[in-house]
């Protein structure tokens, strides 16, 4: 049996597993990292750490894993997101391995990357500011919006079958 080997994006996002806000005035320098990795991604002046994360997560692997950001750029919004890369079908059972997910919630969206598939396609996702953290989480395809896939990039074999054991996200993804 063959492993998937992770894009350059996922082991820049796999490294960062861990990383947190600090809750109060404090920020951390994980998060604050990012933002100065993927500044010409986000569009949009970010100073904190509380400032929904999880677009500037995405756009900070992309930035290490040497994309660059298109002009107009606002990476820092997840629905953004939906626009960027190539349109990869979201009818089949399992999307490339990497593929960036995005997701629409009450007051806004989500977006991180796919690392395994459940039988009833729900989606375990890499993901930013999942429960203020860097972590994967368990999403239901009701809420997906749209997979891409970075321009120009070799696709990824299908992402593996998860097991039952993540746990499925409360929708703090803020």
């Amino acid at each position: 049996m063959n492993l998937p080997i992770d894009p350059p994006w996922l082991r820049a996002a796999r490294s960062q597993i861990g990383v947190r806000e600090i809750p109060g005035p404090r920020h951390s320098p994980g998060v604050m990292g990012m933002v100065q990795r993927a500044k010409g991604w986000l569009g949009i002046a970010v100073h904190d750490d509380e400032t929904p994360w999880c677009g500037t997560f995405v756009a900070s692997c992309m930035a290490i894993a040497g994309f660059r950001p298109p002009r107009g750029a606002i990476g820092a919004r997840a629905i953004w997101w939906a626009g960027w890369g190539e349109a990869i079908s979201s009818t089949g059972t399992r999307p490339p391995l990497g593929s960036i997910a995005v997701f629409t919630r009450a007051g806004g969206g989500h977006v991180g990357f796919v690392v395994a598939v459940y039988e009833n396609g729900d989606l375990d996702i890499l993901g930013g500011n999942q429960a203020n953290a860097v972590n994967i989480r368990r999403f239901p395809r009701a809420r997906l919006t749209a997979f891409r896939w970075p321009p120009g990039a070799a696709m990824a074999g299908p992402a593996p079958w998860a097991n039952a054991a993540t746990q499925i996200t409360d929708g703090n993804e803020a």
